[in-house]
């Protein structure tokens, strides 16, 4: 790719110019939460609109996860064209078509039309990924990358803790009235026209998403947000003409990545229809326990990284965390709410059942994952840092497939003994902040030594 990245701070910027900088791009990271954890009430909703079982629901993550991997190498082709800043314009352009798209879908209750929808939004918020995440990465020292991103991470999950509230005031009110139960006891015809009349309170919604979206675009267009400068090639960079699959702790980074996302929408996307299965009382509101762990975790990263933690002690840790917590809640108790009561109930907030909470505290766990991940992945790819972008955005495919696979599990078995799946994935994760992110080359015993 013709775009690179610096390595160092932006080139020709003062502090004010970081400082205006982080907080575009902070702007940006909250619209992308707001859209993104806004799954995680929407799934049960369109379950209930649709009539779907766990693995149609799951649908919604399939298609918007997917985009990313089907539009990441364009995007970073349209970032080489326009550069950052006007890829962010045309991102939050996309976003907005993709919001009133859901109009007619919400209009017809047609599953399909809302897949569209949800494809096109997250299209857009693939070339704003592809932009903005090796943006925050280099407008400062790289071992502090991940304390930068970390800040950006509380302002992309705080809108995760918002939305399912605002959600769940909006759309799920008296909500047990369309319970499976309730819908069953009706008629076809009345069935359908209870189902059709939830389906239009997306309607208003969206258009106040699509028109704040508008509004945002024009709102960077006009901006003096600066585009990062290119660097010139390094060593390690221009070793070998494979691209960015030369690079081995680039590739096991998005390998890690991609299992990071699939436990990460997991954990956020399908606990509301866990709690709905525990008859947990607002289970729609259950994404934001999950995101406000986040958000705890994302202000250690930020206190912590790097003067307490090494970004790969972080990543460690969160792996290790991620290991037990999933035990916790493959294993724990669906009744009791001793954990809760101990760490929230205090607060006031209510409690839930100790399954819920072990994995509302997998969002702890994963808080550190994504912003450790990205700058050791990107250790040294020099004029490739563009491109092994996209190749990090591709990976959030794992946002698609593994929750898609959790679905088919929880419908074949139950939905607790699912999530023994995601050993396997924090396991992954562990490995390359043991050891993966180290390897700089890979073992090829027939071809020549490197000079």
């Amino acid at each position: 790719m013709a775009v690179t990245l610096a390595s160092a701070p932006v080139a020709g910027n003062s502090r004010r110019d970081v400082v205006l900088g982080m907080a575009f791009v902070g702007l940006l990271f909250f619209i992308l939460g707001f859209v993104t954890w806004l799954n995680g009430s929407l799934v049960p909703f369109l379950k209930i609109v649709c009539g779907l079982n766990n693995f149609q629901a799951l649908w919604v993550t399939f298609a918007f996860y997917i985009a990313y991997t089907a539009m990441a190498l364009p995007s970073a082709a349209v970032l080489v064209r326009t550069g950052y800043k006007k890829g962010m314009t045309i991102g939050l352009g996309i976003m907005c078509v993709g919001a009133l798209l859901f109009i007619p879908a919400a209009q017809s209750a047609r599953y399909e039309l809302f897949l569209v929808a949800l494809f096109t939004l997250a299209s857009g918020m693939t070339l704003m990924q592809t932009a903005i995440n090796p943006y925050i990465v280099c407008l400062g020292p790289r071992e502090s990358a991940a304390m930068r991103i970390s800040i950006m991470g509380l302002f992309n999950k705080g809108a995760g803790v918002v939305v399912p509230l605002v959600f769940s005031t909006l759309m799920l009110a008296d909500i047990d009235s369309f319970s499976h139960t309730a819908l069953e006891a009706l008629d076809p015809v009345a069935r359908s026209a209870a189902r059709a009349g939830l389906s239009e309170r997306l309607v208003l919604p969206y258009i106040c998403m699509a028109a704040l979206l508008f509004v945002i675009m024009v709102f960077i267009h006009f901006s003096n947000l600066r585009d990062i400068e290119p660097e010139a090639d390094t060593p390690e960079a221009g070793v070998e003409r494979t691209g960015v699959l030369q690079f081995p702790q680039l590739v096991l980074g998005a390998m890690a990545l991609f299992a990071y996302v699939g436990v990460e929408v997991i954990a956020g996307d399908t606990i509301g229809l866990y709690g709905h299965e525990l008859n947990v009382a607002n289970f729609g509101v259950l994404t934001s326990y999950t995101m406000m762990c986040m958000v705890l975790g994302y202000l250690i990263g930020v206190v912590a990284i790097p003067r307490y933690l090494s970004q790969q002690r972080a990543l460690l840790l969160s792996a290790v965390a991620g290991l037990l917590l999933t035990i916790g809640v493959a294993t724990g108790s669906p009744t009791d709410s001793g954990v809760s009561q101990a760490l929230i109930g205090w607060a006031g907030v209510p409690t839930v059942p100790d399954t819920v909470m072990y994995l509302a505290l997998l969002g702890l766990a994963n808080a550190m994952v994504w912003p450790a991940i990205w700058p050791l992945a990107l250790q040294g790819l020099g004029r490739y840092t563009a491109s092994g972008s996209a190749l990090l955005v591709m990976a959030i495919s794992g946002g698609a497939v593994l929750p898609l696979l959790y679905g088919h599990f929880a419908d074949l078995n139950t939905s607790r003994s699912a999530y023994w799946m995601l050993l396997p994935c924090y396991g992954l994760i562990l490995w390359y902040a043991a050891y993966g992110h180290k390897i700089r080359r890979w073992r090829n015993p027939g071809a020549s030594a490197r000079p």
